[in-house]
């Protein structure tokens, strides 16, 4: 199978000739730069082969253009520093300007996005990475978005129409530089953040309004980032497949399959491929076969693999 008949099969719940695999990692300062994070992604595949490649500009790259600034300071992870928010009053919300794709950190992106296609060709699946309105309100407003967000609702939902529509006007600029989809990454549907009433009102109506627009796209995958994920929320989200932190949080792979269509994304916990042995990480590649019967399996961290994990590891997950 190519790359492409081995997700769709995998998607349907067919027999594949191995389980597709996919890691993806953070490259701080080389995502300050659409050439050197297009240069990153592709050194990534052509040392991998994976399955799929999924873009990870710096988080920060759909509210930088509202004023938010980041330093590199270094960490496993790859993420770098928020400084100042720039939500301080509920009114703030209101003054949201919607965002141009074609100028910033988001033209930025998406010509990254552009080289990384046209390096790699067609037949390497290339999704990019797409922060929900809650992911980036968290950023914009700090520790008032919670106060905000029950206090002042309103206010708080124009805010988000704005981050919105800023989101699905970058999604349509995409079009033409060749990705396969998006990989949505939603988070704060957990009980450590949200209730479920709320998550429907800030996350879920948000979602769906975004990934409705992503629908021209033949693969987008969901990331549902947390600990204690209500997983059964995403269970009607216009996806191909959806990833979560099974390994350090769950629900299993086995019990995601029970509430979950499509295929899921996981099997190997991060901290194994970052600090365990290459027969460690083959165990949980070979428990996660096992959970699914080899079906429906997207072979891949929770979340984003350390961008220091030994090189065996990843070898390993692979192999």
């Amino acid at each position: 199978m190519n790359k492409r008949e081995r997700l769709e099969t995998t998607v349907a719940g067919g027999a594949v000739d191995r389980p597709a695999i996919a890691l993806w990692r953070h490259f701080p300062g080389d995502d300050q730069r659409a050439a050197d994070l297009a240069a990153a992604h592709v050194w990534w595949q052509q040392t991998y082969d994976f399955d799929l490649l999924k873009v990870t500009p710096a988080s920060s790259y759909c509210t930088e253009d509202w004023g938010i600034e980041i330093e590199w300071r270094g960490g496993d992870e790859g993420t770098s520093a928020y400084g100042r928010h720039i939500i301080d009053e509920p009114e703030d919300w209101l003054k949201l300007p919607v965002l141009d794709p074609g100028r910033g950190s988001l033209a930025m992106a998406r010509e990254a996005v552009r080289l990384t296609c046209n390096a790699l060709g067609p037949d390497v699946p290339v999704i990019m990475t797409i922060f929900s309105p809650l992911a980036q309100a968290r950023h914009l407003a700090g520790p008032n978005l919670l106060p905000h967000l029950r206090e002042h609702p309103d206010m708080v939902s124009a805010g988000f129409d704005v981050i919105t529509e800023s989101v699905i006007r970058f999604i349509e600029s995409l079009a033409d530089s060749g990705p396969a989809g998006i990989f949505y990454a939603a988070q704060w549907a957990d009980p450590q953040h949200l209730s479920r009433d709320e998550y429907s009102q800030f996350g879920r109506a948000y979602d769906q309004r975004i990934l409705h627009a992503a629908g021209g796209f033949w693969f987008n995958m969901l990331h549902a980032h947390g600990l204690g994920v209500y997983l059964d929320m995403f269970d009607d989200y216009p996806v191909q497949a959806i990833n979560w932190h099974d390994r350090e949080a769950g629900p299993s792979l086995a019990e995601g399959a029970a509430i979950l269509p499509g295929a899921l994304s996981g099997g190997l916990d991060r901290w194994t491929v970052h600090r365990g042995t290459p027969d460690d990480v083959r165990r949980e590649a070979d428990d996660a076969i096992e959970q699914t019967g080899g079906r429906r399996l997207i072979l891949s961290t929770g979340c984003v693999t350390m961008t220091n994990s030994p090189l065996s590891n990843l070898r390993a997950a692979v192999g």
